[in-house]
């Protein structure tokens, strides 16, 4: 079930389902925790919360029940750790849906579960489901996304081709539709993921529909770029810069990830072509935006350090204006090159399509992925990097 290993070996911990559903716990920034959703058709669907013990190297798991279907799509709120949602297929009149719903883990879960790691398998909790994210009128739900580092009180769900913005009241335990847009015109018009913006205020959100990425205003609820044909094939995945605000990347079925600049959207600003299948997740590091990684159906997760395009391109922190203004700041790094972006690890330890990676909330330097056959990996970003990074 769990490995233990040492040093910077990863940490393997299977979970006797098939997943695909992972998230890094975000209001939890002292323990390194995830939540991963199984998708099982035969059994009862199950939340499996890994606690990564990193002093001995080794996985404590809680298991909860989820029993309203198999999971596609789970994520934390970032204000109560005790708060998720997910979205999972639910049949209704011999037709498959995709729902939504905010759930709430219950209060046990977090003492003395842990004492021997397997007694809540044998007999888990059940979630407390707060309320429905009701999509009854607008079909299937992709994904619920968090205000980042809100409240806990906003949540944007796509479904089908609409953008949906939900408060949450009375703990949760209410959602109404505060604001909605539609995708009109031609084609393939249902979103595949999105994002929302840590920048100007939390006010954008960047979606991918097809090959195209969008850019919406929430406030008006309209579209404020476009990018037509971001990749060849399906976009997949879309990740911002958490320290340049108009830094996107984005990764697809053309085996390609993408660096955008969204207001010069003619070209990506870079492209890495290091996969080999389908690129089904890309994550830029919460404190180091140098390092990016990406998960692909080739069961390969990459990490790259893509310094050239990051808020250190000479090893320091450099900003957007300076970069502008080669008068004023280059002074100190005049006849200095920027650092070259490169490969820095890919990691092999799984055996099927990749569909999910994750960094930790609480450890920088640690990251999770997990591929379709249950197995969830822990890694950590090698030592010599760190330190790099670091002095």
């Amino acid at each position: 079930m769990v490995n233990k290993m040492e040093d910077d070996a990863p940490v393997i911990y299977g979970l006797e389902f098939q997943a695909r559903a992972l998230t890094a716990q975000t209001a939890e920034t002292d323990a390194i925790r995830f939540l991963v959703g199984t998708q099982s058709l035969k059994f009862d669907n199950q939340i499996h919360i890994i606690d990564f013990d990193d002093e001995n190297n080794m996985i404590n798991k809680s298991v909860l029940l989820h029993d309203a279907g198999e999971i596609w799509h789970i994520s934390g709120s970032p204000a109560d750790k005790a708060v998720l949602t997910t979205c999972y297929n639910k049949t209704s009149e011999s037709r498959v849906l995709t729902c939504a719903a905010v759930w709430r883990m219950p209060p046990e879960w977090e003492s003395g579960s842990h004492e021997s790691p397997d007694d809540s398998s044998n007999n888990p909790q059940t979630l407390e489901l707060l309320c429905h994210l009701d999509n009854s009128a607008h079909g299937s739900m992709a994904c619920v996304l968090w205000e980042p580092m809100g409240d806990g009180k906003r949540v944007i769900s796509l479904a089908e081709n609409h953008v949906l913005l939900w408060d949450l009241q009375e703990s949760s335990a209410k959602a109404t539709i505060s604001s909605s847009a539609t995708l009109e015109g031609k084609g393939q018009l249902k979103f595949t993921a999105g994002k929302w913006s840590p920048h100007h205020n939390c006010t954008q959100l960047a979606t991918a529909n097809d090959t195209a990425i969008r850019g919406w205003d929430l406030r008006s609820m309209s579209q404020i770029y476009c990018i037509e044909n971001a990749h060849g094939q399906l976009v997949r995945d879309l990740d911002f810069n958490p320290n340049k605000q108009y830094y996107l990347a984005s990764c697809g079925d053309d085996c390609k990830v993408k660096f955008w600049d969204v207001r010069h959207i003619s070209e990506p600003v870079k492209c890495l072509e290091e996969h080999s299948h389908w690129v089904w997740s890309v994550r830029y590091n919460h404190s180091h935006d140098q390092l990016l990684l990406t998960a692909s159906s080739d069961s390969r997760v990459i990490l790259s350090n893509m310094v050239s395009i990051s808020s250190e391109p000479f090893g320091h922190l450099v900003d957007d204006d300076d970069l502008s203004d080669p008068e004023e700041n280059q002074q100190e790094d005049k006849g200095k090159e920027p650092l070259q972006d490169s490969i820095i690890s890919t990691y092999e330890e799984h055996e099927d399509s990749v569909y999910a990676v994750e960094w930790s909330a609480a450890d920088p330097w640690l990251f999770a992925s997990l591929s379709y056959d249950g197995r969830l990996v822990i890694n950590r970003v090698p030592r010599a990097l760190k330190y790099r990074i670091l002095l």
